[in-house]
């Protein structure tokens, strides 16, 4: 057998002996539920999911393992709850695995619920924290591996369950809870997780789709995880390896901002053995992709034009006319019925980026200017007794702007 294999952010191949390993696939954030500019996805994701299906069937993993954010929000529509069971009842009956965590967009409580129950299946979900990692152990061909599964975790979320402890930050929340079922030396040990994950500084590629940290406060360094063989990141939606090959963001099966319309989707399939772990990089084609377009309005609208790629993919469209056209969007959806989004770049455009808030500014009070004057350069708003004393100026006319 033939392996992918990722090295140095290249695939090549290797010849694959007979040693006892177990394989499993990665995948995460699939935002199940997800709607974008008005437009609902449950669509492209049965598609998507029915495509990791038929990979599964292909290449015979013994689970798969999903990082996370499996809804797009902590009440999810009814039709994506379903879309789920669906899946999930794919997999059991071709006798996969299926070991899922709770990622920030998750219910935790919505995502365990039946969980006992759901493991006579081999589903493993793990929604509330309750104080360690919980250890799924797997065995295939004589070989152990176990899978650590640990939900996304807030320093409040861990506070409770090490009293004596001072937990600030999330790498302390980790941390601890990590430290509290530690891996069993000599046996292959994966980690499943859903944080912000960096490597001595070095933050990873992001999307316009991800909520954003404040400052840095939500940093994970993947230097934590050393003893694991391997790390199955969740969070952020690029695939990507953070330090060494063996620490990856699996990246979200479909394109869920234009920001990301040069990525590769794909999901992990990995390899395990004794010391040594492999991972390939399988595709995942969508039924409608995430681009953009642009140029004249009566260019784009010829037919020959729109049928040079799918007229049914998601679309930005920029259109270089210097004029804006009535009812633009209106006319190019005859054509390319799923257009989400359409911008000018043009001279006046180019122009009004150079002074973006000009006219903005002229509305404003001197008060609200000197307001986000202060703010700009302190990073603080004023506080109610420099409000007062600003006004006080104001109206002596001691301050003129």
């Amino acid at each position: 057998m033939f392996l992918y294999l990722a090295s140095a952010g290249m695939l090549q191949y290797k010849k694959m002996g007979k040693l006892e390993h177990m394989r499993f696939f990665h995948l995460a954030d699939l935002h199940i539920g997800k709607n974008v500019a008005g437009f609902s996805l449950l669509e492209d994701q049965r598609h998507i999911l029915h495509q990791v299906a038929a990979l599964v069937k292909e290449y015979t993993p013994k689970a798969v393992v999903l990082a996370g954010d499996i809804y797009d929000r902590t009440s999810p529509p009814a039709e994506a709850v379903r879309l789920y069971d669906s899946f999930l009842t794919e997999l059991a009956g071709q006798k996969t695995a299926v070991l899922a965590i709770a990622g920030n967009h998750d219910s935790p409580e919505r995502l365990g619920f039946a969980g006992r129950l759901l493991q006579d299946s081999q589903v493993y979900s793990y929604g509330p924290f309750t104080g360690q990692a919980q250890v799924v152990t797997l065995e295939e061909d004589g070989l152990l591996v176990d899978f650590h599964l640990l939900p996304f975790l807030r320093p409040a979320t861990v506070r409770p369950f090490f009293p004596e402890e001072n937990v600030e930050s999330y790498l302390d929340a980790v941390r601890l809870a990590l430290s509290a079922r530690p891996v069993t030396p000599g046996r292959p040990s994966v980690l499943v997780a859903h944080q912000f994950v960096t490597a001595r500084g070095q933050t990873p590629q992001r999307s316009d789709s991800e909520v954003s940290s404040v400052g840095g406060l939500d940093e994970v360094d993947a230097g934590l995880f050393d003893a694991f063989s391997y790390v199955a990141l969740g969070h952020i939606h690029a695939p990507q390896r953070m330090g060494r090959q063996t620490v990856r963001y699996a990246g979200s099966p479909l394109k869920y901002s234009f920001s990301e319309k040069n990525h590769q989707k794909s999901l992990c399939m990995v390899d395990v053995q004794e010391g040594k772990v492999e991972i390939t990089a399988l595709p995942l084609t969508p039924l409608r992709d995430m681009r953009e377009i642009g140029g004249p309005l009566d260019a784009l609208l010829r037919e020959e034009v729109a049928k040079e790629q799918n007229a049914e993919d998601y679309l930005r469209v920029v259109l270089t006319d210097e004029l804006e056209a009535p009812d633009a969007m209106g006319r190019l959806r005859h054509l390319y019925p799923n257009v989400m989004e359409v911008v000018y770049e043009n001279t006046r455009s180019r122009t009004q980026a150079g002074f973006p808030l000009l006219e903005e500014r002229r509305q404003k009070s001197a008060q609200e200017l000197f307001e986000e004057f202060y703010l700009t350069q302190n990073g603080l708003p004023l506080d109610s007794t420099q409000q007062e004393l600003l006004q006080g100026l104001l109206r002596e006319g001691e301050v003129r702007l």
